[in-house]
């Protein structure tokens, strides 16, 4: 068993000059996002310990920025804050996976 209920990996790599990478994106702003998100919203509790974290590459760059939700292994891209927010409502609050989001 987990010990968070949902664990949430964003890939913040930065590649050299030229190759394209989640962190091109605004990957890290994005995982701050979340995490004060998550944190405002009071959601995080002890019946559903959410917990947000960076990882280097996830080698899904080509379909990046990429997040990755465990321990149900849900990958999803995103363009903006909106899709974060749908995220954090449906996926992390509520256990509903966003399909328009998920790769």
């Amino acid at each position: 068993m987990s010990h968070y209920d949902k664990h949430v990996f964003f890939c913040v790599n930065q590649r050299p000059a030229g190759e394209d990478c989640c962190n091109n994106h605004k990957a890290q702003a994005a995982r701050d996002y979340v995490k004060d998100r998550v944190k405002m919203l009071d959601i995080s509790t002890e019946k559903n310990f959410i917990r947000i974290n960076s990882a280097g590459c996830l080698g899904r760059c080509d379909l990046g920025p990429v997040l990755v939700v465990y321990p149900e292994a849900v990958w999803y891209t995103y363009v903006d804050q909106s899709d974060l927010d749908e995220i954090i409502e449906e996926h992390l609050k509520n256990g509903r996976v966003v399909e328009r989001l998920k790769i």
